[in-house]
């Protein structure tokens, strides 16, 4: 503060002398002032406490100006230049002219009023020379290492930034206009970019840019007057013929900057750019940049292009177009709604430009902008899309030619396309029907995908767009085109076809599988076509390959809603055909009968289709596949996927028997519980291998929701057999309940194209990690395993209704066959525990109603014999407790004999 004081306190006297001394003594006491003041800046961080500030910038304005006037009077312009050079820089006789560029640049930043005053010094007009000369004149000397020598990027950066500060302002713009420099220097950089100083083009393009923003109407008025624009035009059409592509784009956009900026002011330099062949110009320019690598003038270019955009906003009356809107037509769709006062297209020659670059270039950057310039001008504003569709017809005429374009830019323009009907609601009939014909003729299969997978978005918007694909005849090709690759495939089964199996035709097919699912889901007049084309055939044929998979199954599951016989004889007759190593496949099918099981209308077609038959035969299949260790096949599978397996097997059939009495009825009467234990029996994790061992004196007892808590949610090791095991007694007990076709335990997985098939990926150490499941958020870290929807939920289900008694023998058919060799106090404690959850599940007394006519008696006896005779067992007790409650409930008196 006390710095400053003086400093306040000096620069009073000075003022105070100042009148009465010569020039020179004038100049001289405020050069010996200057360093006291940047030394006390310098010291305060920046923060100035000086009253005087805005004269003192006047006065050190005043004395830079007079000194560039003085050096560069009466010299020719390279002398002049290096007379420039010599002052600004701190070097010979020239120091105070380093101090004085340093004290302005300082000053230049601090408020507005002292920006005004050294504004109204002359400076503007005085730096613009300046400027002019750095730029058009290069220094011809080297230094020694043979390499140009360049201006102290120091004084280059004062001096820029001195100019941006001032030519932000429109008093700076108007005070260059006393002189003829600004319009000199930008015919210059349209005519001697190649010849200039290249140390000064980009700061040039900055200050010139920085003035195009403020330009005012004396200014516009000022250009016009000299030609400027048309000029810097005529000289650019040489310059486009002979510069590299980069620099003339640099140096155009630079001229483009001044016809943009001044149109909200004036619409002359517009008009004098568009009446000497501005657009050509650009059109031209534009073209040369095809080919340019990556960021090779991507700025600039960029630049070019946005302005252009800008400029299809710059008219002076609204467009009037008329359109027909073809129908049918989204219902939320309104055209009036559409219609905006925002930025709206007024100009359609520069958009023409754009539409000629995309017609004309093949080159990935251009095209890509383009579009990227289109989707723009559709976000100004919705109504934007019509006025250019109904005038231009852009996008029309690019899906013409939109093969022959690198596959980035088909992505994108079908992206484009999209977006018309997801993001403007509205559906472009005329331009579907080009992209139909686009797939129709399939010249380029990558374009083919990116248009089918456009249509597919559509699709799956809104109902409407399946009648529309089917009157259009979409539905009629894609299944002539499916049947041709069935056909292909049928011939092909076992052999190799990379043309077909590989890449984009793989690709193809499936989305062509997808499309016609979208097309029949919620359409059954499509389900119909499809049927009546005599498609089914065929498209079964596409179930093995695993990409194609999920698209056909949800065809098929459409079929069902026609006629659920002919669904579930392909399902069915497809599980018992497919073969032991077919895992995936299976889960698959088997997912879907899930789904078309919800409906109880499909439950008399699964039954006469020998749906149950074929469910069990699964399970045959899988004999010994849970075997520890594995052996044969199944060492290459892994226990989730066969333990996956068994509980989509069960869901299925528990779904079946839902709240059907005619399924439950013939389950029961065919003996299919008791072929249902004689299959889970012979997975592997059961012992089959003799008689129980002598019994022991348990050292424990657990109860079943305990033993289930240790083997899955604790650290205690439990064998692989006996979790084995454990799972499917917990699928059977929500079965007796009738709810294990609502249980998840597995994770979905849905394979994408180019991956592997899952059964290929399977292998033994998939073991290490038996299931897979889904878990509840929660903070705690996820087990191995999960038993039930929500963890506090307790196993001991209470007076809990028995759906399914027969699932209950199986479980007791099963308790004989949990043991194993090494493990008998674990195995004699599971069974205990099973045996009291059987007990729990018969204590109410319409339970124990509901098991009598299952045969659970019997099946007691005759599996738990031993267990009977010996008092001592440890199993004797509690099954003699279930036996004789089931027997007072006993109606004929020779269920109990």
């Amino acid at each position: 503060t006390l710095k400053w004081e003086t400093l306040s306190r000096q620069f009073v006297e000075y003022e105070q002398v100042a009148p009465f001394l010569i020039p020179e003594e004038q100049q001289r006491r405020l050069l010996d002032f200057l360093p006291l003041f940047l030394k006390a800046w310098e010291q305060s961080a920046g923060v100035i406490v000086f009253p005087n500030i805005q004269l003192l910038a006047s006065e050190v304005s005043k004395l830079l100006t007079k000194e560039i006037k003085r050096n560069l009077n009466g010299k020719p312009a390279e002398e002049a230049r290096l007379a420039l050079e010599q002052l600004l820089q701190q070097k010979g006789e020239a120091e105070d002219g380093r101090l004085l560029l340093k004290s302005v640049y300082l000053l230049s930043q601090t408020d507005l009023r002292t920006m005004w005053n050294i504004i109204g010094s002359g400076l503007p007009a005085a730096l613009m020379q300046c400027l002019y000369l750095f730029f058009t004149f290069p220094l011809k000397k080297t230094s020694d290492d043979g390499e140009t020598s360049e201006d102290d990027t120091q004084t280059q950066e004062m001096l820029v930034k001195i100019m941006l500060n001032m030519y932000r302002e429109e008093q700076g713009v108007e005070e260059l206009l006393a002189a003829d420099k600004l319009q000199s220097l930008i015919i210059a950089t349209a005519s001697l970019w190649d010849q200039c100083s290249c140390s000064w083009k980009v700061p040039t393009g900055r200050v010139l840019r920085t003035i195009s923003k403020a330009q005012t109407k004396n200014s516009i008025v000022y250009l016009q007057a000299v030609d400027c624009i048309k000029i810097a035009i005529q000289n650019l059409f040489k310059l486009a013929d002979t510069l590299p592509a980069c620099d003339v784009c640099e140096a155009a956009s630079i001229v483009l900057c001044f016809v943009k900026d001044s149109y909200p002011i004036s619409s002359a330099l517009l008009t004098e750019f568009e009446n000497n062949d501005g657009y050509q110009l650009l059109l031209k320019i534009l073209l040369r940049c095809e080919g340019l690598q990556p960021n090779e003038g991507d700025p600039y270019l960029d630049e070019i292009l946005d302005m252009l955009t800008c400029l299809t906003t710059c008219g002076k009356t609204e467009l009037k177009v008329s359109g027909n809107i073809v129908h049918p037509q989204l219902p939320h769709f309104d055209f009036e709604r559409t219609r905006s006062s925002g930025m709206t297209v007024k100009n359609l020659q520069p958009f023409q430009v754009l539409q000629s670059i995309f017609q004309k270039s093949n080159d990935e950057h251009l095209c890509r902008r383009i579009l990227a310039a289109i989707g723009t001008i559709w976000a100004w504003d919705t109504v934007n899309f019509f006025l250019l569709e109904w005038t231009l017809q852009p996008i029309n005429k690019f899906t013409d030619i939109i093969h022959f374009k690198p596959h980035p830019v088909q992505v994108q323009f079908f992206g484009l396309v999209e977006s018309i009907v997801l993001d403007l609601s509205y559906v472009p009939h005329e331009i579907l029907k080009k992209v139909q014909y686009l797939i129709k003729e399939n010249t380029v299969p990558f374009c083919t995908l990116t248009a089918l997978q456009c249509l597919l978005s559509m699709t799956k918007k809104d109902l409407l767009f399946s009648d529309i694909f089917r009157d259009s005849g979409l539905l009629g090709l894609l299944l002539a085109l499916l049947r041709k690759q069935a056909k292909i495939l049928r011939k092909s089964a076992g052999t190799h076809l990379p043309s077909l199996e590989e890449g984009t035709e793989k690709e193809l097919n499936a989305v062509m599988l997808k499309m016609v699912a979208a097309l029949t889901v919620g359409s059954v007049r499509n389900t119909v076509v499809l049927k009546d084309y005599g498609m089914v055939p065929y498209i079964k044929i596409f179930l093995d390959d695993e990409c194609y998979r999920s698209a056909t199954l949800s065809i098929l599951e459409q079929l069902s809603v026609i006629s659920y016989e002919e669904y579930m004889s392909i399902i069915i007759g497809a599980l018992c055909s497919s073969t032991q190593g077919e895992l995936h496949l299976k889960l698959d099918l088997l997912k879907s009968l899930l789904r078309i099981l919800e409906s109880p209308k499909s439950h008399s077609a699964f039954r006469t289709c020998s749906g149950f038959n074929g469910l069990l035969s699964l399970l045959s299949d899988m004999e010994g596949a849970l075997q520890d260790p594995p052996s044969g096949l199944w060492t290459a599978v892994g226990q989730n996927c066969i333990l996956e397996l068994v509980f989509y097997t069960l869901q299925g059939i528990t779904a079946a028997l839902h709240l059907d009495p005619v399924n439950s009825n013939f389950f029961q009467r065919n003996g299919l519980f008791e072929k249902m234990a004689e299959d889970l029996g012979l997975l592997g994790c059961f012992w089959t291998q003799g008689k129980w061992q002598i019994p022991l004196r348990l050292e424990k007892t657990r109860t079943f929701a305990e033993f289930l808590d240790a083997a899955f949610c604790s650290s205690e090791p439990f064998p692989m057999w006996l979790k084995n095991c454990i799972w499917i007694l917990n699928f059977l007990d929500h079965m007796v309940k009738g709810t294990l076709h609502l249980e998840s335990y597995f994770q979905e997985r849905k394979p994408e194209m180019g991956e592997a098939s899952r059964d290929d990926q399977e292998g033994p150490q998939a073991q290490e990690h038996p299931v897979a499941f889904k878990r509840p958020g929660n903070k705690l870290p996820a087990p191995a395993y999960r038993l039930w929807g929500n963890p506090e939920e307790k196993w001991e289900m209470g007076d809990c209704a028995i759906v399914h008694p027969g699932a209950v023998c199986v479980m007791v058919r099963l308790l004989p066959k949990l043991y194993k060799e090494g493990h008998s106090q674990l195995s004699q404690e599971i069974q205990c525990a099973v045996v009291d959850h059987i007990q729990s599940l018969v204590k109410s007394e319409k339970s124990r109603q509901v098991m009598c006519g299952s045969g659970l008696l019997s099946t007691i006896i005759t599996s738990c014999q031993d267990a009977f005779r010996d008092e001592s067992h440890p199993l004797h007790l509690p099954l003699t407790r279930v036996f004789e409650k089931l027997a007072s409930q006993a109606i004929a008196p020779d269920v109990l004999r």
